[in-house]
């Protein structure tokens, strides 16, 4: 007998088994992350698409891949230039310069916010760049422009506010020559694009201007009211009486080696009768006498503060600071001699007006100008001295004169001792803050009890005399200081 297969499965009854269901395979990570990925990538795409209107371009070849990781969408495409100028307003300054890099709007946006500039490159004004970068200046510095100098030197002399780029060959009559300084009308060009582009200008600083650049500027900026010249000659400031609105003025006639103008009493009768409205003036290595100084305090009754920068003024001139009727604040900085020739004590006078009194490096050896100089400030409520050289106890015993003095402040001045100090502060009867800084003359053990109950009872107190002693008391316990302190010890465990 044969069998067959066949035959033997159609004979036979067999029941049919429902299909068994099939198990899904749980998904990897490398899965989950491909299916993420490109989700992700679609999302973004319509993101794009509804942000923008124009098409996106097609890749440059056929066989290029598609980028699954574009950069994030800029959302403050959406915002107008004034709300993101609002937003940006609310930034400090210091982050101005970092948000410029941003991108090529928020560089043009930081262009709108920047108010003051100091410009280095001659060309960048004359070209015209300046006011499509910049706008809405309000305050332009344009002194280091009109020096010509090497700008790829690595060597920079700077000297106060001032500093050029210098090369190994520079003149030994000084670090700026005459022929450095662009010409005074190409100077006074510059000045008249200045005043054409900014007319709300509040500040403007130049160096070489003639008297036809200043009143371009006047003509032009109606609202400025800080002006700052550098080497400018006695008629030069014949343009100053264009302006209306000016209050202050900083005037740089001669600068040891760098640059050296004349000016004299009459650019100060000049300036003097050409501002009357003047509030704050400083003068910075010039020249002048009594009529010059008597100029500016009959002209100018508005003047409240003086400032003297190594001043060359002939003896004599102290007195005329009497015809200040509203000073309020006389600073001398860096001022060799106070007034070699002062006079008669009885024709000093007085200013009335004074409250405070700053000498900042100057010498003060001489007795007879110093005293001059607590004269004609003896109704003075506050004394600042900061590096002071040849303030001995008998200089200092001088300003006993000015018995109204609130506040004293000392730091630098090497030459005091405690005792010179018990003697002047304990005259003072309405004096409230004491500041001892660096004096490094004064002892804590030399402290008397006059003078220990003179602290106890001031408003404020600030007594660090002995820098070494403070030093020390500082870095007690930190090994710092000690010959070998932390070094030794470590190789000895």
């Amino acid at each position: 007998m044969s069998y067959s297969p066949a035959e033997g499965f159609s004979n036979t009854n067999f029941t049919k088994l429902p299909p068994s269901p099939r198990r899904s395979r749980a998904s990897s990570l490398p899965d989950i992350l491909v299916k993420e990925q490109a989700l992700k990538h679609v999302l973004v795409k319509m993101q794009l698409q509804s942000l923008s209107s124009t098409p996106s371009r097609s890749p440059s070849s056929p066989l290029s891949e598609p980028d699954l990781d574009p950069p994030a969408p800029n959302f403050t495409s959406l915002l107008s230039d004034e709300l993101l100028l609002f937003i940006l307003t609310k930034l400090p300054l210091s982050q101005y310069s970092h948000n410029s890099l941003v991108c090529k709007r928020w560089l043009y946006l930081h262009g709108r916010l920047l108010r003051s500039l100091k410009i280095l490159d001659w060309g960048f004004l004359d070209s015209g760049r300046v006011v499509d970068r910049f706008p809405n200046l309000t305050e332009v510095d344009l002194v280091h422009a009109c020096i010509r100098s090497p700008r790829n030197s690595g060597i920079l002399v700077t000297h106060k506010s001032m500093s050029v780029h210098v090369d190994s060959l520079f003149s030994p009559n000084g670090f700026v020559e005459e022929s450095d300084v662009l010409r005074p009308s190409v100077i006074d060009q510059g000045l008249k694009l200045v005043g054409e582009w900014f007319p709300n200008l509040r500040r403007i600083a130049a160096i070489g201007a003639s008297e036809i650049g200043l009143l371009n500027i006047a003509r032009e900026c109606q609202t400025l009211q800080e002006l700052e010249l550098h080497c400018c000659g006695d008629f030069a400031l014949k343009g100053v009486s264009g302006f209306k609105n000016l209050q202050i003025v900083k005037l740089i006639g001669c600068v040891d080696w760098f640059y050296s103008s004349v000016i004299s009493d009459i650019g100060l009768t000049i300036l003097a009768q050409g501002c009357t409205r003047l509030l704050k003036l400083e003068l910075r290595g010039c020249e002048g006498s009594y009529d010059g100084i008597k100029a500016i305090g009959q002209c100018c009754q508005m003047l409240e503060e003086l400032t003297l920068v190594d001043h060359r003024m002939d003896g004599g001139w102290l007195a005329a600071l009497s015809y200040c009727g509203n000073l309020k604040t006389l600073k001398l900085q860096s001022c060799k001699i106070i007034d070699s020739s002062p006079g008669p004590d009885e024709h000093l006078g007085s200013c009335h007006t004074i409250e405070e009194l700053h000498l900042q490096q100057c010498q003060v050896r001489d007795k007879q100008g110093t005293k001059a100089l607590f004269l004609v400030c003896e109704p003075v409520r506050e004394i600042v001295l900061q590096d002071c050289w040849g303030l001995a106890d008998d200089v200092f015993s001088l300003a006993t004169i000015c018995r109204r003095v609130k506040l004293i402040s000392l730091e630098g001045c090497s030459l005091l001792t405690t005792l010179g100090l018990e003697t002047v502060v304990l005259s003072w009867i309405e004096l409230q803050r004491l500041r001892v800084v660096s004096c490094n003359n004064m002892k804590d053990s030399e402290v008397t009890p006059a003078l220990a109950s003179l602290f106890s009872v001031l408003k404020e107190l600030k007594w660090r005399p002995d820098s070494k002693s403070l030093l020390a008391s500082s870095l007690a316990g930190t090994g710092v200081g000690v010959k070998g302190g932390r070094f030794f010890k470590r190789l000895k465990h």
